[in-house]
């Protein structure tokens, strides 16, 4: 359509100005906008895109506090719960923390479980397990490392796999087994 007119005399003067203030409009609005150079600058740009607490290299799903889910839950990302879920919670390299609005009845299968809220079920988690201040667990833990904070319920057994922390140990960033010695010990109620 553009190619078919043949520019008039008239035209031809305004055409090459109108022409100009765009090429000099690419630079100017590419200049304001360069790369992120500063940590700030590329926090404020992923933010955005990424929820809350998670990482670069992980994506955190979320189940909102009016949701109900009965059955099986798998996943190769980090969860948060907020809702309740009854039934089998599996995501084997990834963490699972659950709410305090949150009511679990489900077994319990992760790399780190952390629990600010209620759950009925055993918990297996290959590296830690943290039950917060406000938190409940009605159920077997077997982890490699444990955290109960002081206000916390806990009813249950606890097993330390060692398995998982020769495992870790074999890394050259593993922290050494006496700084696990530290952890605070198991209370029953």
């Amino acid at each position: 359509m553009w190619g078919n007119k043949k520019p008039e005399t008239p035209q031809a003067a305004p055409r090459p100005q109108a022409a100009q203030p765009e090429q000099k409009n690419s630079p100017v609005n590419q200049s304001p906008k360069p790369a992120p150079s500063t940590l700030e600058e590329k926090t404020v740009s992923t933010d955005a895109l990424r929820p809350l607490g998670a990482t670069a290299d992980r994506a955190t799903a979320r189940l909102g506090s009016s949701l109900h889910v009965k059955g099986e839950i798998t996943g190769n990302e980090d969860l948060q719960i907020d809702g309740s879920v009854e039934g089998l919670i599996q995501l084997d390299e990834r963490k699972l923390t659950i709410g305090a609005t949150s009511k679990v009845t489900a077994d319990v299968i992760a790399r780190e479980v952390v629990v600010y809220g209620n759950v009925k079920g055993n918990l297996r988690a290959k590296d830690r397990i943290e039950i917060k201040k406000d938190g409940s667990v009605v159920g077997d833990l077997t982890t490699s490392r444990i955290m109960i904070e002081d206000g916390a319920y806990f009813k249950g057994s606890i097993e330390i796999d060692k398995t998982a922390e020769k495992e870790s140990r074999s890394s050259a960033f593993a922290k050494p087994a006496t700084a696990n010695a530290g952890a605070p010990a198991a209370k029953t109620i």
